[in-house]
């Protein structure tokens, strides 16, 4: 068998193709100098976290999606964002977990913290994972300062900010709602009764370049005429013959969601993602935006996702190599020569409707606009539908009758 390695692998990762920016919100005020910028983040030592005030009217700036600027929504101001430029580097996932567990090894601290709003002095909390939230008094965007050199947590190491507005992002909820013709009709409501808000997401992506040796069979199909009189007919029959190789794959971004609680089918139905098109880590473009870090870290979700990606992409890998018109794989043995990985924050507009009791969630990608979640059915309509076709069958029936 040839000991070629085939060519290299890609699951889950192809970059879809890059989409007209949407349009900027009205009138904004000119920009600053970009050679002069600044982080306009105001730091809360005491607390470990960050505000973004307006330095115009004292209103807050948000990260404005689509547009590489902080804005005020209150007075139009804006600011350039002063963050790193280049690509987001990647780590090699068995250094990167030996120094956490070395680094961690008796900090037991929590993720849950309450902070004094140095806005208004209402005390928000952070609770699970959330690092970047808003003061339920006065609504001030606040995040966490302090995870991000923690000892006993990986550190942000790109983000791919957002592209799609809010603007964008409900019309593309709602042209989805409109189309699930069985969903109940409080469902539709979902203005006055869900929730809608934009949310980075965690997730980790995966380079590696493997080597698997592999045993299998190759089978090649041939044709034979059996039987006699009325009876003869060709039937396929395979002649199997033992087979080994090796192969090679070269795996880019295979992400991995990171985040527990939410519909990890519907969230992986968003992708792809631009994984290339990430940059490195500023808390910049999280402003104003909600944000969580992970819940599984970078072994658990290599474990339990990525390589599971992976291994499928290897299997196929291996069978195109075997040839033959069938194959049978027997034995993989893969080999990791690299093994790299990134925490990304990717961006998604997060729509949640409870519906007789329970939740309800669609996800909106926020660069592409996909749409994916979740709808309950509404048995009254389901009914109706069944009753009407009845009723057109039997119209149909009678008819025909009377026309014999």
């Amino acid at each position: 068998m040839t000991e070629e390695p085939s060519q290299t692998a890609q699951p889950r990762a192809a970059t879809p193709p890059s989409l007209p920016a949407p349009p900027p919100l009205p009138q904004p005020a000119a920009l600053p100098d970009p050679g002069a910028l600044q982080d306009p983040a105001q730091l809360q030592r005491s607390e470990q976290t960050r505000t973004y005030p307006c330095p115009q009217c004292g209103a807050n700036l948000t990260y404005d999606p689509g547009h590489d600027q902080l804005l005020c929504l209150s007075c139009g101001h804006a600011e350039v964002i002063a963050a790193p430029q280049g690509s987001v580097a990647k780590r090699d996932l068995g250094t990167a977990m030996r120094e956490l567990a070395q680094r961690a090894a008796g900090d037991q601290g929590s993720l849950t913290r309450e902070v004094v709003c140095q806005n208004c002095g209402g005390v928000t909390s952070f609770t699970g994972t959330l690092t970047a939230t808003k003061c339920p008094y006065c609504a001030t965007p606040i995040q966490r300062d302090d995870l991000q050199q923690a000892p006993q947590r990986l550190p942000i190491d790109g983000v791919l900010p957002f592209q799609i507005d809010e603007r964008t992002a409900r019309s593309n909820v709602e042209q989805w709602i409109t189309g699930r013709w069985f969903a109940p009709r409080e469902f539709k409501t979902y203005r006055e009764v869900g929730t809608f808000t934009s949310i980075y997401l965690s997730y980790f992506a995966y380079d590696a370049q493997t080597v698997t040796d592999y045993t299998g069979q190759r089978g090649e199909n041939y044709t034979v005429e059996v039987g006699e009189g009325n009876d003869r007919h060709t039937e396929t029959r395979t002649n199997w013959w033992p087979v080994s190789g090796r192969v090679a794959n070269d795996f880019r971004d295979v992400v991995e969601p990171a985040n527990t609680g939410l519909d990890a089918k519907k969230l992986v139905a968003l992708e792809p993602w631009p994984i290339p098109a990430a940059r490195p880590y500023s808390a910049q473009y999280v402003a104003g935006h909600l944000s969580r870090t992970y819940d599984e870290d970078a072994q658990q979700r290599f474990e339990n996702g990525a390589r599971h990606q992976m291994d499928k992409e290897i299997q196929s890998t291996v069978r195109r190599d075997i040839g033959g018109d069938e194959q049978r794989v027997d034995q993989v043995r893969t080999t990791f020569q690299t093994l790299a990985f990134a925490q990304l924050l990717l961006p998604v507009w997060l729509l949640t409707v409870t519906y007789d009791g329970r939740p309800f969630q669609v996800f909106i990608n926020g660069v592409t606009g996909e749409v994916q979640g979740r709808r309950p059915w509404s048995a009254v309509k389901i009914t109706a539908a069944v009753v009407a076709a009845i009723i057109v069958v039997a119209i149909v029936l009678v008819l025909v009758k009377l026309a014999k």
